[in-house]
């Protein structure tokens, strides 16, 4: 009776610890590798910042040396470059599992609601492979962590969320505006589903 009980308790182990390490292996297999884009003449010494800090929620984080924005993506009239063309550009130069993000610090827009050339800080794919982000925007008092702020956002824009209503959360929507200082990281919900897909969030 004794030795049945010990046979037993061993396999509730055996099944615990299976379902802990397939847990594990789905999460690592949603994790995707980040690949860090320069454009341009964006600072190495910044893409170096944003690897270290994207580290913190990816391991699997590649930096690219810098190449020139793609061709076709300047737009002459308001002096800066398509952020429709760029991402479209960039999507195609990574691999099945792989998201990218493109660093620039020109000016950068996109069409929205009617209006052909908007100015925008980010933009990416929902769900996708490619977005990018300009510091031309931001505060030069917090452009660095504001930089950074931006990044997450559209790279939680290309995992899938949408933008979020909560207005301290990293995927508030910023309706032409700057309100990253408000932001302070994303919601529970998106921290959620972001977690699920294989983000290292605490």
């Amino acid at each position: 009776m004794k030795y049945s009980f010990l046979v037993f308790l061993f396999i509730i182990i055996s099944c615990t610890n299976g379902k802990k390490e397939s847990s594990n292996t789905i999460q690592k297999t949603n994790q995707k590798v980040i690949v860090i884009q320069p454009l341009g003449n964006f600072k190495t010494e910044q893409a170096n910042k944003v690897l270290t800090e994207i580290k913190t929620i990816n391991s699997n984080v590649v930096l690219r040396p810098s190449i020139s924005f793609p061709e076709n993506s300047f737009y002459k009239p308001r002096n800066r470059y398509r952020a429709d063309s760029i991402i479209k550009s960039l999507k195609n130069n990574i691999g099945r599992d792989s998201v990218i993000v493109g660093l620039s610090n020109q000016d950068i827009s996109t069409t929205y609601k009617g209006i052909k050339d908007w100015g925008v800080m980010g933009l990416g794919y929902n769900p996708g492979k490619a977005c990018v982000v300009s510091d031309f925007r931001l505060s030069l008092k917090n452009k660095n962590q504001q930089f950074y702020k931006l990044v997450l956002h559209e790279l939680g824009h290309t995992a899938g969320l949408p933008h979020c209503a909560i207005k301290s959360c990293l995927m508030r929507d910023a309706k032409g505006g700057n309100p990253l200082d408000e932001e302070k990281e994303f919601c529970p919900d998106c921290k959620s589903f972001l977690i699920k897909e294989g983000w290292q969030l605490i």
